[in-house]
């Protein structure tokens, strides 16, 4: 997936890699590793995580959803958090309303300071279907609105909030992501 600013200039990109998948029953489940590389092709981050598909459901696992540039401050921290997935259903439709997600995580950095993250993905919406183009090709895709807030505390609050819009392709993902700071498209599939 590749971030771009608000110029279109290609500031890094996540190359996300998928193991250990497993198939029981009706659930799948996959761990996915996000590598997060700047403009200049160096590794500055990497978030371990896990994805499901239970029931028609698509379950992402809201870490792997937080900003190369969070995560990159905390790359050696210890963190602790129960895994929370955002909901994205194979069958969608326009005008259908999402499932609101909710991740809380603590911290301890290498140098001892405490931190914790709130990432609240709220007012999901199925706006539209439309094809959207990408990188990595050209896609049937569902529209979805959102608010997000997103609350860095290490002593004081940060809170950062953003109106974003993802295009999301039923049995395979997101595809495309924007918002006012800018956009994540998929470069490429291998």
């Amino acid at each position: 997936m590749g971030h771009f600013d608000k110029k279109n200039k290609l500031i890094g990109k996540n190359i996300y890699k998928v193991s250990n998948v497993n198939k029981s029953g009706g659930l799948a489940t996959a761990t996915v590793i996000s590598e997060f590389f700047d403009k200049k092709d160096k590794i500055v981050s990497q978030t371990n995580g896990e994805m499901k598909c239970r029931n028609g459901q698509l379950l992402i696992d809201m870490k792997m959803l937080l900003s190369p540039q969070q995560t990159s401050q905390f790359q050696n921290a210890d963190a602790k958090g129960k895994v929370v997935s955002l909901e994205y259903p194979t069958k969608i439709s326009v005008g259908q309303t999402l499932t609101d997600g909710f991740f809380d995580m603590d911290m301890k950095t290498e140098s001892g300071i405490s931190a914790n993250i709130k990432l609240e993905i709220t007012n999901r919406k199925v706006d539209t279907k439309e094809s959207v183009t990408t990188p990595a090709g050209t896609w049937d895709a569902y529209r979805i609105s959102y608010n997000a807030r997103m609350v860095l505390n290490m002593g004081f609050a940060v809170p950062i909030k953003i109106e974003g819009t993802e295009w999301f392709v039923p049995d395979f993902g997101v595809v495309k992501t924007e918002s006012k700071s800018g956009k994540s498209e998929l470069l490429s599939i291998e």
